[in-house]
């Protein structure tokens, strides 16, 4: 048997004014064919668990096209026609296949199609006969179409934020189509759509909410026919017609079961509703909190979540800090001219620097002070363990670590690199445990990092391109209604289609 391999993964925020073009791709991730392998063999993401689960099943693997890049704005239409044209050639080269395991993100936007997973999957489907099985894995953050459904044998998303199990979920996928191949089983899929949205604050699969979701998924799958059951909570920032949460349930050759199993629990969680719409707490309640408790607090920057399309030069919460009196403060800021300022001034210079709130006006005033530069360094380094995203390798380009006379501490970065690894930090010298407050530009996940220096992580709610108010943000496309939108309405699951 030869399965191919591809793999599609951008999270789209189509708040962010400016586009994602190939370039942010050839920043992060673009690979064909035997560069696939060679970039993912052996790794913590899903591809590393497509390659290890074929690799032990005695299944030639195919790999085929890989590209991902930080989330960032909607993107470019020459650049999607590119991605799609690039895997067309790769299928070409591929020859005849006898499935397809694709890592897609679910949330991914494209400038001619809103719906860019689901043309992408339909664009795979169409390449391959309908009984030829393709199983894809997704991001919990996907926002689902039924294109993604039609197009799919089976779907299964990672069951963690932060994102901590991609490994094991691309095991599984791999583990499904083996045995869909041999014969043993027969999968079949079905959605539910509740029309709801959840907040960003209420994602944390470790904390209620939703760990009552992901906890009852999982009870649900261990029922004998059930292969699957997976929670899709959503992606708040992608003003498109799938925008919100959804279930898909695989089962084997069921499919009136995977609907009657999707809408339960969809159901289910749609009377819990608003347990998911709860909000972060404001900037002044934030560090108010800070000095309760000895031990350094983390201060999660939800509207500037870089994870998330954020621009990761807002500045509220470090004013705020020094305005509270806690000058005692860490942040990290993406300034690719002031960290070329600072680092070509070199270490013990001392120099003028405004930093931050330059990408765009809900950024802030910038940081404008004299600042020592503490220390530099190229931006690479690298995790002992995967905290969230399933890499262990980062490029923040050249950084340089500086301090003002009032305390304000600075890791001034030229790339935008989400907050995933205390490398970001570490790696110019910052050791986090010595600060009173240190402010991660995210919301999730920083969470398995930073929760091993940090006494608490408060959430805060700041404003930006992901504020955590989704309701805040002006929506053109959305379904409606739509809570908590529309908070005043009734809904009961679809009958089976």
């Amino acid at each position: 048997m030869r399965i191919g391999i591809v793999s599609l993964l951008h999270e789209s925020n189509t708040f962010v004014s400016q586009q994602t073009d190939l370039s942010h791709f050839e920043a992060d991730v673009l690979l064909e064919g035997d560069a696939v392998r060679e970039r993912f063999d052996g790794s913590r993401h899903e591809l590393g668990g497509f390659l290890a689960a074929l690799r032990a099943a005695g299944v030639e693997a195919v790999p085929i096209f890989s590209a991902r890049a930080v989330p960032w704005g909607v993107i470019a239409s020459s650049a999607w026609r590119e991605l799609l044209q690039r895997i067309d050639k790769g299928l070409d080269r591929a020859g005849k296949l006898d499935g397809l395991l694709v890592a897609a993100h679910g949330a991914t936007v494209s400038e001619p199609a809103p719906d860019a997973d689901g043309q992408l999957l339909a664009q795979l489907r169409k390449r391959l006969a309908t009984p030829t099985p393709i199983v894809c894995t997704l991001d919990p953050h996907a926002n689902l179409s039924p294109a993604m459904i039609q197009a799919t044998t089976a779907i299964i998303g990672y069951r963690t934020n932060p994102h901590v199990d991609q490994l094991e979920r691309g095991l599984e996928a791999a583990d499904l189509i083996c045995r869909t191949l041999r014969g043993e089983i027969r999968p079949v899929h079905a959605a539910a759509y509740p029309p709801m949205a959840i907040n960003i604050e209420c994602q944390n699969t470790s904390e209620q909410p939703a760990r009552w979701l992901v906890e009852r998924a999982r009870a649900l799958q261990q029922s004998p026919r059930v292969l699957a059951v997976t929670v899709l909570l959503g992606f708040p920032y992608a003003d498109v017609e799938e925008l919100g949460t959804s279930i898909v349930v695989v089962t084997d050759d069921d499919r009136e079961l995977a609907q009657q199993t999707a809408d339960g629990l969809a159901l289910e969680l749609w009377n819990r509703r608003h347990a998911f719409a709860t909000l972060p707490i404001s900037m002044d309640k934030a560090v108010a909190e800070v000095g309760k408790q000895a031990g350094p607090a983390c201060l999660l920057d939800v509207g500037d979540n870089v994870g998330g399309g954020g621009h990761g030069d807002s500045t509220h919460l470090a004013h705020a800090l020094i305005a509270g009196g806690v000058s005692n403060c860490l942040i990290c800021l993406v300034d690719p001219e002031s960290a070329s300022q600072a680092y070509a001034a070199g270490v013990g210079k001392r120099l003028g620097l405004s930093l931050g709130g330059k990408a765009a006006p809900s950024s802030g005033p910038p940081l404008v002070a004299e600042y020592e530069v503490v220390s530099t360094s190229d931006g690479r380094f690298s995790d002992s363990e995967v905290r969230h995203g399933g890499f262990l390798h980062f490029n923040q380009g050249p950084t340089a670590m500086v301090r003002a006379v009032s305390g304000l501490t600075a890791v001034v970065i030229s790339r935008r690199t989400p907050p995933f690894s205390l490398g970001q930090l570490t790696s110019c010298g910052a050791d986090p445990r010595q600060f009173e407050g240190v402010v991660a530009k995210g919301v999730h996940a920083p969470v398995a990092a930073y929760r091993e220096v940090c006494q608490r992580l408060i959430r805060v709610n700041t404003p930006g391109v992901t504020a955590a108010d989704m309701t805040s943000l002006v929506f053109h496309r959305r379904r409606r209604p739509m809570f908590p939108f529309e908070k005043e309405m009734t809904w009961c699951p679809d009958k089976p289609q």
